[in-house]
């Protein structure tokens, strides 16, 4: 904990600022504690694929720190976040001396091998429809305004990226926006949504 408190810093990103590079060097293990963090591919055509969120409490940069090599993503804030920081140096001694810290990595490698092979199932079993809802729904929990009985929330996503982490073409995005749209699930203005709360539940009657 010592070692910890010495080495670890606070970071505020504003929207759209990176929080590191793909092919930047590690510069140690991160940890998101407020916002929303894209994990990016870019690609030598010069395009990009999204290929996951990072929401608060998850640790990022853990894998290109295990390896000693450079990020193979970039981590760039949706959102205004806060990233808090434990330095190479600083880590890596909390490793060696703790080797139940490493364990506890690896398993945050483990568990992200998992959620990519849940994807994949998930991709060829789930109706596309019901996996873009579960996302939208993440992210208005997360991050949505309550106003009155519904919450509100301007979508931090383009339609590109909902494509990418839906492995769909953008234009089935727009057509299961519809959908979503019509069956009440979300009202849909642009990048502006509203999801209605579900009415509150009346304590039973007693005597």
């Amino acid at each position: 904990m010592s070692t910890l408190s010495r080495g670890f810093t606070r970071q505020d990103l504003s929207a759209g600022q990176p929080l590191y590079h793909q092919d930047d060097d590690n510069r140690g293990v991160y940890c998101v504690s407020k916002g929303l963090i894209a994990l990016r591919t870019h690609h030598m055509d010069g395009s990009s694929t999204l290929l996951r969120l990072a929401y608060p409490g998850e640790i990022i940069g853990f894998r290109s720190f295990l390896e000693f090599r450079p990020h193979r993503t970039e981590a760039r804030a949706l959102l205004t976040s806060r990233v808090c920081t434990v330095a190479q140096r600083d880590a890596q001694q909390v490793v060696q001396t703790n080797p139940s810290v490493l364990t506890r990595l690896a398993s945050r490698c483990i568990t992200e091998i998992d959620r990519n092979h849940d994807r994949i199932i998930a991709a060829a079993k789930t109706p596309n429809k019901l996996r873009l809802v579960g996302i939208l729904q993440r992210l208005m929990t997360a991050h949505g305004t309550q106003i009155d009985n519904h919450l509100r929330m301007h979508l931090p996503l383009s339609r590109t990226d909902l494509a990418d982490l839906l492995g769909v073409q953008t234009e089935t995005v727009s057509r299961l926006l519809k959908r979503i749209q019509q069956d009440g699930t979300f009202q849909v203005s642009g990048r502006e949504f509203q999801m209605p709360l579900p009415p509150p539940t009346r304590p039973a009657a007693t005597g």
